[in-house]
């Protein structure tokens, strides 16, 4: 039977904990959703999460011919990531305890890293809502810009927050130190670089920001050689047409032709006639709809087929669930031209409302009388971390690994957006 651990190192290993709770700056931001974990393996760690219904309203006192199918969508969500870090310490280097706490400390540290950076590069890349900047970050009319995009697409108001890259935080915390007839924030800005609240988002600093190269000098247009307009459906038949499977309706795949340059994982674009609409009501928003492209399947660099969020949802006047989920006035014409919006590399500065970006902790069991020593806790917001110990009496090493797992997903990128700062 495995020797178990020491009072002082359960001592130190609940330090450790709360050092990586602290840590988790981004994942405080985000929604964190707790599982059953027995359920997730038996669904191969995948749960499917319901969105909220959107539904159509009629004038008139006639509903003979309203009464239609309402569509139910639901997004998929996967405990999917696991990190450990593993270290070896001889029986002479355990005589200075210190190794073994520092190495611990530092497993700890750059495990909560790996969850902060899974979280910013999720939310910047499928981050749907593009805000383009042609001058650096300045201040209160950069964070109005994604208040604007956000409102006039109606998402809510409340939850809404704003990761800022180091530099654009800063640049902001600048103009804001600058104003003096703002005594209480203009402290804050200047003496911490705190910014706050503005214009509805709550800013956060990350020391970590995802960065877009550009798509400068690429022409690419759209084809009808795949649906222009996406039909959302809650689900489909299998091949075998036995049983119906959840339909993730965050996606869709368009083909395209491009004459010039390559696309990539992660470029944001408009299509020429395609305008964003008022996700209730419906009307004309008077922006170009912004879309992401969040895979590359066939033949990027000529005519072939990319995956975008979120899908082109025009009404066709057929299907229900056009009419529930539109997103866009019309769908594109064959041929219509693309234009890419990050023009410039630069830094991504994501944000997004309430549970759009989810995290969903998971736990490990190594069972403690299988000749390993094992210590698990978990922090105040859910994270487990397992700390395994297996001493070898062939060259009396002691190996010790630290173990996180989780999994991070984006369940509305259309409640996602970037902010581009420095765009040609």
């Amino acid at each position: 039977m495995a020797n178990g651990f020491s009072k002082e190192e359960i001592v130190y290993f609940d330090k450790l904990l709360e050092a990586y709770d602290d840590a988790l700056v981004l994942s405080r931001a985000a929604v964190v959703t707790q599982t059953d974990q027995q359920t997730m393996e038996r669904t191969s760690d995948t749960v499917w999460f319901p969105m909220p219904y959107i539904v159509t309203s009629y004038s008139g006192n006639d509903a003979t011919s309203n009464f239609k199918d309402v569509t139910q969508l639901s997004v998929p969500a996967q405990i999917n990531q696991q990190r450990h870090v593993p270290f070896s310490l001889t029986a002479r280097q355990l005589r200075d305890a210190q190794q073994e706490g520092r190495l611990r400390e530092a497993a700890t540290v750059k495990l909560a890293s790996d969850i902060n950076v899974d979280v910013m590069n999720l939310a910047a890349v499928y981050g749907s809502v593009v805000v383009k900047r042609t001058a650096a970050a300045s201040g209160y009319a950069d964070v109005a810009a994604a208040d604007t995009m956000f409102t006039t697409q109606g998402i809510p108001r409340e939850g809404r927050v704003l990761m800022l890259s180091p530099g654009d935080y800063n640049g902001m915390s600048g103009d804001l130190a600058a104003r003096q007839t703002l005594q209480g924030k203009t402290l804050a800005a200047y003496e911490e670089s705190d910014l706050g609240m503005v214009s509805g988002f709550r800013t956060y600093k990350a020391d970590y920001a995802y960065r877009l190269t550009a798509a400068a000098g690429v022409t690419v247009t759209i084809t009808n050689t795949q649906p222009l307009s996406y039909v959302p459906v809650s689900t489909s038949a299998s091949s075998d047409g036995l049983t119906q499977n959840n339909v993730d309706n965050r996606k869709q795949v368009i083909s395209i032709a491009v004459t010039s340059g390559a696309v990539k994982v992660g470029d944001a674009f408009q299509i020429a006639g395609v305008n964003g609409v008022h996700h209730i009501a419906k009307q004309d928003t008077g922006q170009p709809k912004t879309f992401r492209i969040v895979g590359i399947n066939t033949g990027a660099g000529g005519t072939g087929t990319v995956t975008i969020t979120p899908p082109i949802i025009a009404n066709d006047g057929v299907n229900p669930s056009t009419a529930q989920y539109q997103n866009v006035t019309a769908a594109p014409a064959n041929g219509a031209a693309i234009t890419f919006l990050n023009t410039t590399a630069a830094a991504v500065n994501p944000f997004w409302q309430g549970d759009a970006v989810q995290i969903l902790p998971g736990r490990l069991e190594p069972k403690p009388d299988s000749g390993l020593a094992v210590m698990s806790a978990e922090t105040s917001q859910g994270f487990q971390l397992t700390m395994t110990r297996q001493g070898s009496i062939f060259d009396l090493s002691t190996k010790y690994r630290i173990d996180a797992i989780w999994g991070s997903f984006a369940a509305n990128p259309e409640m996602m957006g970037v902010e581009l700062f420095g765009q040609a």
